[in-house]
């Protein structure tokens, strides 16, 4: 039986590393494995009148039940503090979680956010007569961007501006319109920042990034306390295939019992980073939450529990980027962030509205010292 709730006096620590644990029991092995099955055995049919659903009975078909992603959803969904339903990756995530707005009225989404979101919006959304608007991080929040909207979707920190909102008010104001609230935490995690204890419905995440944290996998959820929009989620998941391997889901699961490890160094990481880059002469335009002297930093200390391992900077232009990724030894260029491994993108190739030099620096796991040595030698270079 997997363990449904973490004590909540434990630490990151611990509960990284005994989400969705199943109760110990004697010969039975320490860490559950992959369960593989297209079909099971089905058993006697059962009544005219009960369900095959296997959220109340039996799994029937790989489609639509699979232990291993229950393993998972009950880790994620302990750290997260609701119910979670995993999918195939952060983007199948999103798309179903704005298709079941759609359906209800307007959407409300970041304009400085992930820009595959207003990509996918643009293209099913918008293209079909839904209303979608679009609005930066940190506004303006007017009452007129709530009218008509079924679901407001933020994202804070931004990716990849790491510009910030204030999830508690939003949320007030989004729910004073008839609307739910949306996070994407993909760049803070769910030990970074607890949407759903600041007020918010939903969390959304992409966990190709921290969450699993090695740069082999992709894989995203949908966490809420509101149990009919699980479901209805689920039961889109099913009709739609859009479902994760249960080999991904069990090395997701591993991964996730370093992750307060992994995101203790990133953070030391990326605040060494940015204290040595902050008046370095060829960076312009750092950003990093839990600077002191970063424009989000009060708003992000009151609601961020940690600040991550992402950072950004801005570089003379693409050839000053060239020479820098050229010049370092431990700093590779690559897309998506949270790695153990540190990483540089450069945005605008990417049709972000940032300046060409824009680099989003994700800070893994080496040595501190190491890292800034080689960032400085390889600007220097």
């Amino acid at each position: 039986m997997v363990v449904s709730e973490l004590d909540p006096d434990w630490g990151d620590g611990t509960r990284c590393v005994h989400a969705g644990e199943s109760a110990p029991s004697r010969g039975a092995p320490l860490t559950p494995g992959p369960v593989f099955a297209a079909p099971y055995h089905l058993g006697p049919e059962p009544a005219a009148d009960s369900s095959p659903d296997p959220a109340t009975g039996a799994d029937f078909y790989g489609r639509a039940g699979n232990p291993t992603w229950r393993v998972l959803e009950s880790a994620i969904g302990d750290l997260d503090g609701g119910e979670c339903v995993l999918f195939p990756s952060g983007m199948a995530a999103i798309s179903a979680l704005l298709r079941d707005a759609a359906a209800r009225g307007g959407l409300v989404i970041p304009s400085d956010g992930y820009y595959a979101t207003r990509s996918f919006a643009a293209a099913e959304l918008s293209s079909r007569g839904v209303s979608v608007r679009e609005v930066a991080t940190t506004g303006p929040w007017t009452e007129e961007v709530f009218r008509g909207a079924a679901l407001v979707l933020l994202e804070t920190p931004s990716n990849p501006g790491l510009e910030v909102c204030d999830i508690a008010e939003l949320s007030a104001s989004a729910h004073a319109a008839g609307a739910m609230v949306a996070v994407d935490n993909t760049t803070a995690s769910p030990l970074g920042q607890r949407p759903l204890e600041l007020g918010a419905d939903i969390v959304v995440a992409s966990d190709a990034k921290a969450l699993t944290g090695h740069s082999d996998l992709v894989l995203g959820h949908i966490s809420t306390r509101d149990a009919g929009l699980a479901q209805r989620l689920r039961d889109a998941r099913t009709l739609s295939g859009a479902i994760a391997g249960p080999f991904e889901s069990w090395l997701a699961h591993r991964s996730l019992s370093t992750l307060d490890l992994r995101l203790a160094r990133q953070a030391e990481n990326a605040a060494a980073l940015a204290t040595a880059l902050l008046d370095h002469p060829s960076v312009r335009n750092l950003r990093w939450p839990g600077l002191a002297s970063d424009p989000a930093h009060a708003l992000a200390r009151r609601q961020m529990r940690r600040f991550g391992g992402v950072l950004r900077f801005e570089l003379a232009d693409a050839a000053a980027f060239d020479r820098f990724v050229a010049a370092s030894r431990l700093v590779v260029e690559a897309t998506s962030f949270g790695g153990v491994h540190s990483t540089v993108d450069r945005r605008a190739r990417w049709g972000d509205q940032v300046p060409p030099g824009f680099v989003r620096f994700s800070a893994g796991c080496e040595d501190p010292a190491d890292l800034v040595a080689d960032v400085l030698a390889a600007l220097a270079a």
